[in-house]
């Protein structure tokens, strides 16, 4: 099966771009999502422990978040060779969760929101933290997905399948391509700098 570059970065350099891209980020979400139920269940008021633990939560998520994101512009997306739609659609998901995590730690810093009422300060932060879970959850199942699924060709596959002009089967002149060698042994892929 081949693999989208949403599933290749995670496979690449194990355990290392796992944890840092997807354990690292996913604990801290869904710490936050676990304080959000524990605030709403007992009622606390401002300054109490959940609240100051969701305070935390949502800062650090959003300023990990945000790094995890401009590595990944500046170090991984403009090298990539996009393997069809799902491809394309699993990363920009997955980079668009940087919007609502942002959004809530800036509203916990205080750079948004500030002239909010308490309820529509914590309808913001809830509607931030549903909006982080449905891109998240796109970018891994659309990440999951083969990208062949919907379309796409590897490049071998494609120059196998094409007939000669004297109806033979035309072989690829080189060996495997840039493309076949990182579903083999994931090149390029190493992001552990």
């Amino acid at each position: 099966m081949v693999m989208t570059n949403y599933m290749d970065l995670l496979a690449a350099n194990q355990p290392w771009n796992l944890i840092l891209f997807m354990v690292i980020p996913v604990v801290l979400a869904e710490a936050l999502v676990a304080t959000e139920f524990y605030m709403v269940y007992h009622k606390d008021k401002a300054g109490s422990r959940w609240q100051q633990w969701n305070r935390r939560l949502g800062i650090a998520a959003g300023i990990y978040f945000s790094g995890v994101v401009v590595y990944l512009l500046t170090h991984v997306v403009p090298f990539l060779e996009w393997r069809g739609t799902a491809d394309i659609a699993a990363v920009l998901f997955y980079l668009l969760g940087v919007v609502p995590l942002l959004g809530i730690a800036l509203l916990e810093l205080g750079f948004w929101g500030r002239s909010l009422s308490v309820s529509r300060r914590t309808h913001s932060h809830f509607m931030l933290l549903i909006g982080f879970l449905v891109v998240s959850h796109l970018a891994m199942v659309l990440g999951m997905l083969d990208p062949q699924v919907t379309g796409w060709r590897p490049a071998e596959a494609a120059q196998v399948q094409e007939m000669t002009m004297d109806g033979t089967m035309e072989m690829p002149a080189h060996g495997m391509t840039g493309s076949s060698a990182a579903h083999s042994g994931h090149a390029g892929m190493d992001h552990s700098r």
